[in-house]
């Protein structure tokens, strides 16, 4: 019975959490509130509360997923034994793929930082960002070991140019309507990145 009740719980927070990014990318972060939140999901105000303290908390449990989905992963890529230019297209495909299926992410990541000055949200946001610049700069680094891209790259300037990737595949969903063509842009970008590294 425990386990029935804990799972229904866990289904009930991932739902209010899908509810969150869904709201941040269609209605924009004024939106947020725990009324609408609950209206999105189906519940009662009271219901959200009782699987959240606070909307905080559910950002927080969204920000602890984004490590377990995202930069974990991405980092496991980067640390493979693979040649770089394949860890490259893995990385940069999964990267934006993760974002392009969790469409709030971003706005979540930098304008609630942002705007509400939360000096937690900040820290995460530039733990985050910090892993996810270290392993995408291990990467280049790795193919500049390995002979196949310009050593004379700045690998800082590329990984901040990198980073700024995901904000612009965020822009063109919102102008888009919240279609794009991952792979088809993931290509684009890893076209783009190759030019830059070649020799």
């Amino acid at each position: 019975m425990a386990t029935t009740k804990r799972q229904s719980g866990d289904i009930r927070r991932n739902q209010i959490k899908e509810a969150v990014k869904d709201i941040l990318y269609f209605e924009g972060l004024q939106k947020l509130t725990t009324k609408n939140i609950a209206k999105k999901v189906g519940i009662s105000e009271g219901t959200v509360f009782k699987h959240y303290v606070s909307k905080k908390a559910i950002i927080d449990d969204i920000l602890q997923d984004v490590h377990r989905d995202l930069v974990t992963p991405l980092s496991d890529i980067a640390s493979k034994k693979k040649n770089a230019r394949n860890k490259l297209e893995k990385y940069i495909c999964f990267h934006l793929n993760y974002l392009a299926q969790n469409k709030g992410i971003t706005i979540l990541l930098f304008t609630e930082a942002s705007y509400q000055n939360d000096t937690d949200l900040k820290k995460l946001l530039s733990e985050t960002y910090h892993l996810l610049e270290q392993s995408f700069i291990k990467i280049v680094q790795d193919g500049i070991a390995e002979g196949v891209w310009d050593k004379h790259v700045s690998v800082n300037d590329l990984a901040s140019l990198y980073m700024g990737i995901p904000l612009a595949m965020n822009i063109e969903l919102l102008l888009q309507g919240g279609k794009l063509k991952e792979l088809n842009y993931c290509k684009n970008m890893l076209l783009l990145l190759h030019r830059i590294l070649q020799k």
